[in-house]
């Protein structure tokens, strides 16, 4: 599954595999490739939706600030991930068809149309919307032509006082050759004539704007004249270069950008500790293929092509911008904007009211199944019951699997808390988690340094699932508690993303997930689970049996319904599923934030399916899926998508909702609020497309916005 890649290194071919999953799509026997969105323009239509919350007047002027930087930080994750992995794909086998009907080479090339012209109007947005707005607003990034001597002065201090003592030129010249540049660092060019002190006569120097530094820097307000005035790193380099190349003639100065593959490869048969090994890899992430040059639009024609050479990349990987080559970092601006008035309100998640009547934590899942919908309700609780676990003479064991948790984390201290206190701790640390590895490994560290077990998973399968589970003694038995949830044991994002978690201590739920931690940490056959669908090994089956199920009752002239929330829909074989359910008379709604193959709404194909995303305030990230099934209402939350990786490449859960009072709540906050939004959603055409839902005055309906209403305080 896993596909094998050619790398060069110490001057020696070497076979490695990826252990990031890119796995290739195949459409199903029989199934027509135009049944197919592609994968990466689908992508790209989502980055389209981001986009158009910077255009909407209705969102908060700071906030939608964000939302374009939100942009360049997706697309420069785009080229990092899936430009590279297209372009790696393209040189093995460029001819190749994907389930879209597309050649790699044909999707390459609609993917370089459709990225420049989303990065030229996200650029326009920023000249021509945003900054005039922010303007208007006494919000001003003063460009260096309009510096007056007051501002002037001040910037030239500021120069010799914090930027010049850590640059470091490099003149290129024989003994000088063009530097490791890393990736998506902000770098510029510099064109020089004459000769240095050792008679050197050098065209070119790199210079490398330090990362410590922010790329906009708020001036004084009595030097600025502005409530708030911003100016730009870049701005401030280029007005004083010169005086890093004492006696030489500076002609131009020019911002560049690179971006580079971020994959991270080991060599499986060499390799003995994958922590060790990868390890040794995150150091060179930084200097992967380059897949995207971003060069500020004054740039001239020959030092394009000059860097074009030295980057190995070819025309159409140039992206020539109108202002900063990196929009993400302008993400902090408004942190330092007090402004509250032009940003999202502030609100404070709720805690449930089952934690509040009853003495302690365990006794409140004790009487019952407990739900939590962040962000509307607080993630605290999560971080209690561990910390009361941690310190808990009752408590025994604790296993918890760790994928993304940041690098301040109270959930890792109190496993390291309940490590020390002599409890049996299990954690199962994911290291390939994208962009958070070096993260994960020096957590895996400090907690094997208390004595804690560590483990990686299965080399080749991601742990994906979110699952904790604490065995308690109770009188004269082993009780055991868990926490399953659709997002990660991440406190920041918990404020951020939309995510399920569910505390129970039904036997049969907890069983299997005791099975799940038992496949990871030792080996064996996988058992039978009672509840849990997991992957790789029941999870498609059992969503294959489920819509089978729907589409035998549709069949039989019964009701049929299918409800589906999740990320993304890629597998080829869940659509076809889906088409066949649609042609059989099910009514299928499916509530897709990102990226969707399956075609809506064409007749005699997909004419009962419907398609909608919602972009708001947070990012959805709940997965909910729903089966009508004769009135039963079948739910299950999980922490997969509908995607070959989760399916068959990942180990994932998806848990079912057995409480009643529960399962109402997961249908009535989770799925019909956005099965109405007519603010933030927008609906999929036949054709990949989105059409964004209008409302009557009077008559809106904001699916974020009611949650928000009921359940934070």
């Amino acid at each position: 599954m896993m596909q094998p890649r050619t790398t060069s290194g110490a001057g020696r071919a070497v076979t490695r595999r990826t252990i990031g999953y890119r796995m290739k799509m195949l459409a199903p026997a029989g199934v027509a490739g135009e049944l197919f969105i592609n994968r990466e323009l689908s992508l790209l239509a989502f980055n389209r939706r981001v986009l158009a919350q910077a255009e909407d007047e209705s969102m908060p002027l700071l906030e939608r600030l964000k939302f374009l930087c939100i942009v360049s930080s997706n697309l420069d994750e785009f080229f990092e991930v899936r430009v590279a992995s297209l372009k790696e794909s393209i040189r093995a086998n460029p001819d190749l068809i994907g389930p879209d009907g597309l050649t790699l080479r044909q999707q390459f090339a609609l993917v370089c149309r459709e990225v420049h012209d989303i990065v030229a109007k996200q650029y326009r947005v920023l000249q021509h919307v945003l900054m005039p707005a922010l303007a208007e607003q006494d919000i001003h990034f003063i460009r260096r032509i309009h510096w007056n001597d007051e501002q002037k002065a001040w910037v030239r201090e500021f120069f010799f006082r914090e930027l010049a003592p850590i640059l470091t030129p490099i003149g290129l010249d024989p003994s000088h050759p063009f530097p490791r540049v890393l990736n998506k660092s902000l770098n510029f060019v510099v064109e020089l004539d004459g000769r240095d002190a050792f008679g050197r006569e050098s065209r070119i120097a790199i210079v490398q704007a330090p990362r410590i530094l922010p790329r906009v820097i708020l001036m004084p307000r009595e030097i600025s004249g502005a409530s708030f005035g911003f100016v730009f790193l870049s701005s401030i380099l280029h007005a004083h270069v010169d005086e890093l190349f004492n006696g030489m003639s500076v002609n131009g100065c020019y911002q560049f950008r690179v971006t580079r593959d971020t994959d991270l490869s080991v060599d499986e048969e060499e390799m003995k500790d994958l922590r060790v090994a990868l390890q040794g890899e995150l150091v060179h992430r930084q200097f992967g293929n380059a897949v995207r040059l971003e060069v500020a639009d004054n740039t001239p024609a020959h030092i394009i092509e000059f860097l074009l050479e030295q980057f190995e990349l070819a025309p159409e990987d140039l992206y020539r911008v109108d202002g900063p080559v990196n929009l993400v970092r302008l993400m902090n601006v408004p942190d330092k904007v007090d402004r509250p008035d032009l940003k999202f309100p502030p609100f404070i998640p709720s805690e449930p009211k089952e934690f509040k009547l009853v003495p302690d934590i365990f006794s409140a899942i004790r009487h019952g199944d407990i739900l939590l919908h962040h962000p509307f309700q607080s993630f605290s609780p999560v971080i209690e019951l561990l910390q009361a676990a941690a310190s808990d003479p009752h408590v025994v064991a604790i296993k918890m699997t760790v994928y993304r948790t940041g690098t301040d984390s109270a959930l890792m201290e109190a496993l390291i808390a309940a490590a020390r206190a002599g409890k049996e701790v299990t954690a199962v640390v994911e290291l390939m988690a994208r962009f958070d590895e070096e993260a994960n490994i020096n957590w895996a560290a400090k907690l094997e340094e208390v004595g804690a077990h560590v483990v990686y998973g299965v080399v080749g399968y991601k742990t994906h699932a979110k699952m904790l589970m604490i065995v308690r003694r109770e009188s004269d038995r082993l009780r055991r508690y868990v926490h399953l949830g659709t997002g990660n044991y991440h406190p920041r994002t918990t404020k951020l993303y939309t995510d399920f978690g569910l505390f129970s201590c039904n036997e049969s739920i907890c069983a299997d997930v005791n099975d799940v931690f038992l496949q990871l940490t030792g080996l064996g056959h996988a058992s039978e689970l009672k509840r849990l669908w997991q992957s790789p090994f029941t999870m498609f089956d059992r969503l294959a049996l489920a819509i089978n199920n729907e589409i035998n009752i549709a069949k039989a002239g019964r009701p049929a319904s299918i409800i589906a929330k999740m990320n993304s829909l890629l597998e080829p074989k869940v659509i076809d599923l889906l088409y066949k359910a649609s042609q059989a008379g099910v009514k299928i709604h499916l509530i897709i934030r990102g990226v969707c193959a399956l075609r809506p709404g064409v007749p005699g194909l997909s004419e009962n399916i419907n398609v909608r995303s919602v972009i708001g305030r947070f990012l959805e990230h709940t997965r909910v899926w729903y089966f009508h099934n004769d009135k039963q209402e079948d739910l299950y939350l999980a922490s997969a998508d509908w995607m070959a990786r989760n399916l068959f490449g990942r180990i994932e859960v998806a848990f079912p909702i057995l409480d009643n009072k529960v399962k109402r709540r997961v249908i009535r906050e989770g799925l019909r609020p956005y099965l109405v939004d007519n603010v933030r959603a927008w609906e999929m055409e036949p054709d990949g497309s989105y059409r964004r839902k209008t409302a009557r005055a009077g008559k809106e309906r904001s699916a974020q916005q009611t949650l928000l209403a009921e359940l934070s305080t």
